[in-house]
């Protein structure tokens, strides 16, 4: 820290410590030792608990750790905690306690949009003040205990400013378990915490390095996946594996960005009192309750900061092809299918990487006319920009408001370093204040900051259906990428490269979070023209991308999922599966009273190729009492909706 020798060991008085940490965004939390007590016959160690979850912070001869359980069962064994500044300094490895707070804290909240229509914040923490023996700084660790998962993250205290070079933190897992890795845009590799694959270049992160979110299934049959939450000014987080210990992943800021565009950062200074964003570890008991307790991410995020959000509307997204016509077109295809935006993608400005100039569209594109038209039959128009368009997006976005665009698609922004993240920030921010949706593309991580600046309504960070992913992978994806939070996957429905069914591309809608969801991707209006040929097409006509409920009823890691979500009366189930064919039997007990028609979009007979299992449509009357038999083809899958009759 940039304070003085003397200042470091100045204890603060209560009162300024609270509205320090008020001011680096840190609730006080219930009853307090005031900072400096002897704190006599203080405990080694202390414990959060909200049901079945735990979270400890131990002292081990002066050294931090801390652990997490399920029950009896150790989700993250004890691991170590700190933080290395600049000059040297390791805050976590010889320190005594200062004071101590606790409490619990139950709130409700109501988002925007989001997988269920209210969200509830309850969790027990835990903080201990700190200070390092060695250069009296005052620090401090908060831990928190949902029904969910755990949390932690670090507080710098003294006023002044800290330069951050490494974090500290291990997560030691049981043996036997096999962790989910995946960077950049990669498929997913189960592997050992010890044998996460080299990756990067000279100009990159390199080493055994891994992108959040990253899952682990454990021998004790609970799955967890570490996520992050209110990355604000601070390098976004990977973990790598440790050599010789390999069951423990750690912590690495990133110092790159993320495809090594931009300067190096191997320091993060930052203005104290400071709280670094928080590790999340969200933990199922089964896998289908992972996917449900997602939301761990939203509730550790600051609240929403917009006052007026009526502007903000989730919705279906067209690309269309770059001429006036094919906008024209692509808007008539919008009313007719229930789409609610078009978008013209790269190069609807020039070539993206030597036109930088994203005011002026070519000279195919009649965009003012495409826009007039759009919003008489009420569908909103998305632009795509290049970052290298972004120089100066206040005007840009204020231009694009002047247009009457609705959102902005922003490309190749590869987040990583703190310099990133304040960017990133910065343009949603300015976006928010242009009422503006945006929806950030290629290397770039959740931090659930859609909770914050709402018309943050998407990003990409994932490999996606522009690269024909196997179903292994599109299964995968709802216990990893899906749990950080909302991901522009691009659903292509009829697409002769997928290497799935139609019905497996169908039941995306349903499983996938997406609240802006990209659907017939590489295709154009006029290959449905007879929709006779798409008997999917009701289906994506009617579902929604915003929920006020959802369910995940079955689902293991790579092999199957199956979720039900329900919007007004009416629910939407999506089924899928990897390359084995499996049946499905699915309780319908979360249904209301009374009787409901069930209209089911299933595989038929396997073709030659999955794409060439032809999509199967039929109606029957189902109630809460009833078990659905869900069956589905290899790399296939089942979309169903169910509507109160």
């Amino acid at each position: 820290m940039r304070a003085s020798a003397a200042s470091r060991r100045v204890v603060l008085k209560s009162a300024a410590a609270t509205a320090g940490l008020a001011a680096a965004g840190v609730a006080t939390t219930g009853p307090a030792r005031a900072a400096g007590d002897d704190l006599p016959g203080r405990p080694e160690t202390v414990t959060a608990r909200m049901g079945p979850n735990s979270v400890t912070l131990s002292l081990v001869d002066g050294a931090l750790h801390w652990s997490a359980r399920r029950d009896a069962r150790t989700v993250i064994g004890t691991s170590a905690l700190g933080l290395r500044l600049d000059d040297g300094t390791v805050l976590g490895h010889d320190v005594r306690v200062t004071g101590e707070r606790y409490g619990t804290h139950r709130t409700t909240w109501t988002p925007v949009y989001g997988r269920n229509a209210t969200v509830t914040d309850h969790y027990q923490e835990q903080r201990w003040e700190l200070e390092d023996r060695a250069s009296g700084i005052r620090f401090g660790v908060q831990v928190r205990a949902y029904r969910t998962g755990v949390a932690l993250r670090y507080l710098l205290l003294d006023e002044g400013t800290a330069t951050v070079a490494d974090e500290l933190t291990t997560f030691v897992f049981p043996d036997g378990t096999t962790v989910y890795s995946a960077r950049d845009e990669n498929a997913y590799e189960p592997v050992a915490p010890g044998s996460i694959p080299v990756t990067g270049t000279a100009g990159t992160d390199n080493g055994p390095l891994t992108d959040l979110p990253l899952t682990a299934t454990l021998t004790s049959g609970l799955i967890a996946c570490v996520c992050e939450s209110s990355r604000i000014d601070y390098p976004r987080l990977m973990l790598g594996s440790v050599a010789g210990e390999p069951t423990t992943l750690s912590a690495f800021l990133m110092e790159h960005t993320a495809r090594g565009t931009g300067p190096v950062e191997t320091t993060s200074t930052v203005t104290t009192p400071f709280a670094t964003p928080w590790r999340a570890v969200v933990i199922g008991a089964t896998h289908a309750e992972l996917v449900d307790n997602a939301e761990l991410v939203l509730n550790l995020a600051p609240p929403n900061a917009l006052t007026d959000t009526s502007w903000i509307k989730p919705g279906k997204v067209f690309r269309c092809e770059l001429s006036t016509a094919a906008g024209l077109a692509g808007v008539d295809f919008a009313v007719a299918r229930g789409i609610e935006y078009i978008e013209y993608d790269a190069g609807w400005y020039g070539p993206e990487f030597t036109t930088p100039d994203a005011t002026k569209p070519i000279a195919a594109i009649d965009l003012p006319s495409v826009i007039s038209y759009a919003t008489s039959k009420g569908i909103g128009v998305f632009l795509y920009v290049n970052r290298l368009a972004l120089t100066d997006a206040d005007s840009l976005f204020a231009l694009y408001k002047s247009w009457g665009v609705q959102g902005i698609k922003l490309g190749f922004i590869n987040d990583g370093t703190q310099s990133m993240t304040n960017q990133i920030i910065d343009w949603a921010k300015a976006a928010a204040r242009y009422e503006l949706l945006i929806d950030m593309h290629d290397d770039v991580r959740p931090f659930g900051y859609e909770r914050t600046y709402p018309n943050w309504i998407s990003l990409e960070g994932v490999r996606g259906n522009e690269q024909f992913p196997t179903a292994t992978h599109n299964v995968t994806l709802p216990f990893a990428r899906n749990i950080g939070g909302p991901m522009d996957y691009t659903i292509c429905y009829g697409q002769s490269r997928d290497k799935t069914t139609n019905a497996h591309q169908m039941a995306m809608a349903a499983v996938y979070y997406q609240p802006l969801n990209f659907l017939f991707w590489y295709d154009k209006p006029s290959k449905y023209g007879n929709p006779a040929n798409w008997p999917g097409l009701p289906w994506f006509n009617a579902v929604p991308v915003t929920w006020d409920e959802s369910r995940t009823l079955a689902g293991a890691i790579g092999e199957y999922i199956a979720v039900a979500r329900r919007h007004g009366s009416t629910w939407y189930l999506g089924a899928m599966t990897n390359e084995s064919s499996r049946t499905l039997s699915l309780p319908l007990s979360f249904l209301g009273s009374g009787t409901y028609t069930a209209t089911v979009y299933a595989d038929g007979t396997p073709g030659t190729s999955p794409f060439r299992t032809p999509v199967v449509v039929s109606t029957r009357t189902v109630t809460a009492a009833d078990t659905f038999d869900v069956a589905m083809a290899p790399a296939g899958g089942q979309a169903v909706v169910l509507k109160p009759s």
